[in-house]
């Protein structure tokens, strides 16, 4: 009759699976449920020492050991400032719309002209307009984001009824190397004497950025100034004998 008896020592390295729910960490154990990254294998090796006995003349030991590979996931790298346990690479990050990002407005444009508060019946006013890229951390649906906004159009409204719509704010007439009084993109010819309000809207192009690149944002985001008053008088040229300074009151003068 044989009896047979079996010592085991099991080593395992890596990362411990707790099996049931909680929260992710960094640490060694890891919630079933959390997102992980790419698995990892981690190395089982079991040693016996098996001794078969001989009721009558007793036995020799024998020593075997076997070596198992195992598939272990790493601990997940990223949880969200909610720190919540969910498997982004099927639930993915939320849908933002433009309601989400109504916290999140871009700075007011500037708005000029020249010449300064002045225009000449007839003949162009440069208007021009400022905006730039703006980028706004802050917290949408729960999570950390930044927040982009890109200007991608200026429609001026130059206070006479009309509207001017341009992909720039426009470049002053020195920086474009013309004249004063020609035509731009920004530019207005109004038809009669007075005093007109002018304002600018700003459309902006919005994205979000998780962490992980930016995604767009469905819509178009406006800022809107005014206050910029545009004096337009008419200007007359006359033949005289004499300058408004030897004649004030001279025609003209």
């Amino acid at each position: 009759m044989l009896a047979a008896l079996l010592t085991a020592a099991l080593t395992l390295s890596g990362p411990v699976v707790v099996m049931g729910s909680g929260t992710c960490g960094t640490g060694t154990a890891l919630v079933q449920g959390c997102p992980t990254a790419t698995a990892t294998e981690q190395e089982v090796t079991v040693s016996a020492t098996e001794t078969q006995r001989n009721e009558s003349s007793g036995g020799s030991p024998r020593e075997s050991q076997q070596t198992t590979r195992l598939t272990t996931p790493p601990p997940p790298e990223d949880c969200g400032p909610l720190n919540r346990c969910i498997d982004y690479t099927v639930v993915g990050f939320p849908e933002v719309t433009l309601a989400d990002l109504a916290s999140f407005r871009p700075a007011a444009p500037t708005l000029g002209g020249e010449p300064a508060g002045f225009g000449v019946v007839g003949m162009p006013t440069n208007l021009l307009a400022s905006a730039s890229e703006e980028r706004i951390p802050g917290t949408v649906l729960g999570w950390d984001v930044t927040v982009r906004f890109v200007p991608t159009a200026y429609v001026f409204d130059n206070g006479d009824g009309t509207t001017t719509r341009a992909d720039t704010g426009g470049s002053a007439w020195a920086s474009l190397g013309q004249g004063q009084f020609t035509p731009t993109a920004t530019s207005h010819a109004y038809g009669a004497r007075g005093t007109y309000a002018v304002s600018v809207t700003v459309e902006y192009a919005a994205s979000v950025d998780f962490g992980t690149g930016w995604r767009p944002v469905p819509g178009v985001v406006r800022a809107q100034v005014g206050g910029y008053g545009v004096r337009v008088v008419e200007v007359r040229t006359a033949l005289v004998d004499r300058t408004c300074a030897e004649d004030p009151t001279g025609p003209g003068c």
